[in-house]
């Protein structure tokens, strides 16, 4: 009896040095959270360029040499993405900009008017000026007082840009050492594991970087290659902000069908306000780009780049980078992915061991149950036999 307390009490101490120690764990996230965002990023961009350090070192080149040339590939496709794709989005928020007042006097001489007949909804009253400055008068002091914490909030964030800054500087220079030392990193942190539970560990381990690497790698590839599509397609057809509405529809395609839906509602918008009104053949040509799109996704691109590996939840991924960021700000946000990865592949873990219990399965029984044998009917006796 008192050998089981001892074990219950060690137990029960061995847990809340374990709760103890996370708890401890997010005190220290949540406190240096502004200089660990840098070293956060820069592990995931090292996390995401070992494997294809490893392919490179299984071919015969060293370690460093691999780790060099996966750096200088990292480089140029930022320097890409830089002169690319940068004063592309610029020419587009630039005719977004001129077109204001397009948009302004299709949404006052058009909409409006045509949701005030169809619904007797009174809007244009709302959007007076005169009734706006009003409006503006009568909430003049609450306006101010937010308007001074915000510039009082400026004033105190030069810190913050240099901050920004020195991130910037540091983020190639962590994130080389972590290609170079990321092998050396895992064996470090495998050799604490505890020698009965390493393969558990392993197993787990493994199981979170497929998970992760496969919601990154492969669901990143499938918002480019939707984006562009989206881009390219829209622009082809006539479209002049083709190029930034694709592209938003394609950062949002993660969520299933999000983005085709937010893409179509942005491209109708802006080609009415393009056309002055309905131009039925850019209306259909722009349905037609986004139903390929969608076709594109389900058929080719996530079979070939995602497959049937076991990812995260589009709703989980959402909730986790929303709660990260409440918690721990940009850092959080990081980190959210990879703990909501780890936290998926052990609720798996814990669902499996939970059906192997004897509380799921329940008690074995022990009583045997045979087989009923069917009952024998006799034959009916012959015709004159009945009688002895």
């Amino acid at each position: 009896m008192n050998e089981t307390a001892d074990e219950a009490i060690a137990t029960f101490l061995k847990r809340l040095q374990w709760g103890l120690l996370f708890f401890a764990v997010l005190w220290i996230i949540g406190a240096l959270g502004p200089i660990l965002t840098p070293f956060v990023l820069a592990a995931l961009l090292g996390w995401l360029g070992d494997p294809l350090v490893d392919r490179l070192e299984r071919t015969g080149r060293s370690r460093p040499v691999a780790v060099s040339l996966v750096f200088l590939f990292m480089v140029l496709l930022v320097v890409l993405v830089v002169l690319l794709l940068v004063p592309m989005i610029e020419r587009q928020v630039r005719t977004l900009i001129d077109s204001l007042p397009a948009y302004r006097d299709w949404i006052m001489q058009t909409a409006i008017p045509w949701v005030e007949g169809r619904f007797g909804i009174e809007v244009s009253e709302w959007l007076d000026p005169q009734r706006l400055i009003e409006l503006v008068r009568g909430h003049w002091q609450q306006a101010g007082g937010a308007a001074a914490t915000f510039f009082s909030y400026v004033s105190r964030s030069g810190f913050a840009v240099i901050a920004f800054v020195i991130n910037l500087v540091l983020l190639p220079i962590l994130t080389f050492y972590f290609l170079r030392d990321w092998d050396v990193l895992v064996e470090r942190v495998a050799q604490l594991i505890p020698r009965k539970h390493l393969a558990t560990v392993t197993r787990l381990a493994k199981e979170s970087d497929e998970s992760l690497g496969g919601f990154l790698r492969g669901q990143f590839l499938v918002m480019l290659g939707q984006g562009a599509f989206y881009a390219v397609g829209l622009q082809l057809v006539g479209l002049r902000l083709g190029v930034l509405v694709g592209l938003v529809a394609g950062l949002i395609s993660f969520v299933p069908y999000l983005g085709a839906t937010v893409g179509a509602i942005l491209m109708l918008l802006a080609a009415l306000v393009q056309e002055q009104g309905f131009n039925w053949q850019l209306l259909i040509l722009g349905s037609v780009v986004f139903t390929a799109g969608q076709l594109l996704e389900s058929y080719v691109l996530t079979p070939r780049l995602v497959g049937d590996r076991i990812g995260l939840h589009p709703v989980a991924v959402i909730f986790a980078v929303m709660a990260g960021g409440q918690l721990f700000g940009f850092v959080g946000m990081l980190i959210a992915l990879p703990v909501a990865a780890v936290a998926n592949v052990l609720l798996r873990f814990l669902h499996e061991r939970y059906q192997a219990s004897r509380l799921y399965a329940g008690e074995p029984s022990s009583l045997v149950v045979s087989e009923r044998a069917s009952p024998v009917v006799p034959d009916a006796p012959a015709k004159g036999q009945g009688d002895a």
